[in-house]
């Protein structure tokens, strides 16, 4: 019985890690990729030119394909690209409350979410509440 809870809960993590650092991936590629095409003229030239604004969103759903298939391992990197995020971004004004601070904040669960849920699959759950 303890191991079908552990299931759910591993279930849980995974699904929502997955499916939120996939939904974020896309939806913040989408708008860097459109975000600053205007400065580079109209329609699909202005997109094809911001290209390179949005390549750290490629790279964030590489990281997403290789936390989806090796959960610790890219669990560990979101959680370091998290905070490094927060680092960088809110180094001269420890701003927690500004949307860099917050997508970080975000991208540091998901990773450990891809943590929590890998723990619970292994049947480490079972025997003690993790959380």
């Amino acid at each position: 019985m303890e191991s079908n809870k552990s299931v759910k809960k591993a279930n849980f993590y995974r699904n929502f890690a997955r499916y939120t650092s996939l939904v974020l991936g896309i939806l913040v590629f989408i708008f860097a990729l459109l975000s600053g095409s205007e400065e580079y003229g109209e329609g699909i030239n202005g997109i094809i030119k911001n290209i390179p604004n949005a390549l750290p969103w490629l790279v964030f759903l590489l990281l997403v394909y290789v936390a989806w298939n090796w959960e610790v391992v890219g669990g560990i990197i979101l959680i370091i690209l998290g905070l490094t995020l927060l680092y960088v971004f809110n180094f001269p004004s420890a701003n927690l409350f500004s949307t860099a601070s917050l997508l970080g904040l975000l991208i540091i669960l998901i990773g450990s979410f891809y943590i929590i849920g890998w723990y619970y699959s292994r049947g480490h759950g079972d025997n003690e509440e993790f959380l």
